[in-house]
């Protein structure tokens, strides 16, 4: 049996990611994996140069006290980690997911995330982490980073939940799309949704074959009720525009087609998607 895997902090996503989580459970019928990770900043203290003017018995000394407090701040560290976790548990009880499992690592998010890839099915993550209230139009330092190490859907969740109803795929030919359409025709998760496939573009004879195909399978395999468009400009103002005006829940897309040096210099369309979108996002790579 697989599960969800849910990764959450101390940010104020940490209750959204729990409840779009318990959105995939009760669709799916899989349990969820709940994580938090104790990264290596937190439980120890920053590196100290002792190569000045302290003598041997002040820097064994002072060796003594930082080592002492580096075990105070991973036993805090502990603590608070299991404090999240219970807390997480609870919130999925009370949306009805009835197996929900909690694990607490140390270490770097993207070791977790190897060492539970082949149990999940979706991972779920904040779109921002606990500096969130501080810097609203940076996304978390570990989402990109997650959605790049892992071949599993990873569903971006806002900031708070509501029913999801009507979703919307983005969708230009690529195998990252091609991908999120199989899944979306083959999985529980989408089935009873309103579905409307949008390529941002011109709007050429190969252009509509391949839309027309995508819709196609989803409606053979999964009897979906499910519209097409093509619409020319920007993807990520298209889309978003799309969003507000259709009302739609979910955005469904292929995420970083592209390497982190070509994204830097040019940006990336999968990063300014998840900035202007209010909604959840679904991430296919």
């Amino acid at each position: 049996m697989t599960n969800i895997t849910a990764l959450i902090d101390a940010s104020v996503y940490s209750r959204s990611v729990c409840d779009h989580a318990a959105w995939l459970a009760l669709r799916t019928g899989d349990g969820v994996d709940v994580v938090h990770v104790l990264g290596r900043r937190e439980v120890s203290s920053a590196p100290v140069n002792l190569s000045g003017n302290l003598d041997a018995n002040a820097r064994d000394t002072l060796l003594a006290e930082l080592a002492s407090l580096d075990e105070q701040k991973a036993k805090l560290a502990h603590k608070r980690g299991r404090l999240l976790l219970d807390e997480a548990k609870a919130r999925l009880h009370e949306d009805g997911v009835d197996v929900v499992t909690t694990k607490l690592r140390n270490g770097d998010i993207v070791e977790a995330i190897h060492d539970f890839e082949d149990d999940s099915s979706f991972i779920v993550i904040g779109k921002r982490g606990e500096a969130a209230d501080f810097a609203s139009m940076h996304l978390g330092s570990n989402l990109e980073r997650v959605v790049r190490a892992t071949h599993k859907p990873v569903l971006v969740a806002a900031r708070a939940f509501k029913p999801i109803e009507r979703f919307l795929i983005a969708y230009d030919g690529g195998a990252s799309a091609m991908k999120a359409i199989e899944h979306v025709a083959a999985s529980p998760a989408f089935k009873g949704l309103a579905c409307r496939v949008l390529s941002v573009g011109s709007d050429t004879s190969g252009v509509r074959q391949q839309l027309d195909e995508a819709a196609t399978n989803l409606r053979d395999k999964a009897g979906m009720s499910v519209e097409t468009d093509i619409i020319n400009g920007q993807p990520d103002a298209v889309i978003a525009q799309a969003v507000r005006d259709d009302h739609i829940d979910l955005v469904v897309m292929g995420a970083y087609g592209h390497s982190r040096i070509r994204s830097l210099i040019i940006g990336s369309t999968t990063t300014e998607m998840i900035r202007s979108c209010l909604v959840p996002i679904m991430l296919f790579r």
